[in-house]
């Protein structure tokens, strides 16, 4: 039979811990922890998960104390996009909002490369999910050569300044490595292609980026090592199996959202007295 699924046990069982040296070959990306149920047990629990999350974010915009910030990296087809649809499916918009980033504008170009991203950042009571984010001047950046190694590899001290600051305002940070094999990105690939729905999201700048692999995993293995922090921890989080995916994500931040033991506000008139007339 298999066992109860735990989302403290899951978030603590792939956190990276501050200082940790990543390997990702040490990682297996379809690691199910133990749980056998397969992917209709798994909507289950996640439909679980879902109704706490819808509560605990509207306690979160209630209380307008908080701020959550969420991280999402990952290599092609590793399910950004599927971890927003599903994991907060229906969790109320209003709270919530993403925030992808693309090729950088010419006026983005002319600030540091923090500065979109700072203006992203979410406001008390808010919730919003970064689809691709800062890491990408470490990872994109160093793949390419775009800048010189003594200009990226600077950088991981910026971002931990940068998220310890975020921190210390009152963010809560969470960031996902979604962590899928080289073969089921390949297989995931082949279905955008055999499919014409789906065509829209194949690019052959894909096939590219992913003659790039090696390149890209190491680049990964050193952003989860330099930049796990107590205040912004990563977690590795399997995804060859999309529903295994998004249970972890959801376990790990419902858990977190938990600890902020959150509350109402109390009205702001006295309200035992008012009778609504017919």
């Amino acid at each position: 039979m298999s066992p109860k699924l735990d989302p403290y046990r899951i978030e603590k069982r792939y956190r990276v811990e501050p200082g940790s040296e990543i390997h990702l070959s040490d990682w297996d990306p379809s690691d199910t922890a133990g749980f056998d149920g397969g992917k209709e047990e798994g909507r289950r629990y996640l439909s679980g998960l879902n109704q706490q999350l819808e509560s605990l974010q509207e306690l979160l915009y209630a209380e307008n104390k908080h701020k959550v910030l969420i991280v999402l990296q990952g290599m092609d087809t590793s399910g950004k996009d599927g971890v927003i649809r599903h994991v907060f499916e229906g969790v109320n918009p209003q709270g919530v909002r993403v925030a992808s980033f693309k090729v950088p504008t010419p006026l983005e170009l002319a600030h540091d490369y923090l500065w979109r991203v700072h203006q992203q950042t979410p406001g008390k009571g808010e919730m919003v999910i970064f689809n691709r984010s800062h890491y990408e001047d470490v990872l994109v950046v160093r793949v390419h050569s775009l800048v010189p190694e003594e200009v990226w590899s600077r950088r991981y001290d910026q971002i931990n300044a940068f998220e310890r600051l975020l921190a210390e305002e009152g963010t809560i940070i969470l960031k996902f490595f979604l962590h899928i094999s080289k073969e089921e990105q390949k297989a995931r690939l082949q279905a955008r292609l055999d499919d014409e729905t789906k065509h829209w999201k194949f690019s052959l700048g894909d096939l590219k980026e992913r003659a790039l692999w090696p390149e890209y995993q190491k680049a990964y293995e050193d952003v989860l090592s330099k930049t796990s922090s107590e205040y912004a921890p990563w977690y590795i989080v399997p995804s060859d199996r999309k529903w295994f995916r998004n249970l972890v994500v959801g376990s790990a931040l419902v858990e977190r959202l938990k600890e902020l033991q959150m509350s109402y506000p109390a009205p702001k008139d006295d309200l035992s007295q008012v009778v609504i007339e017919d």
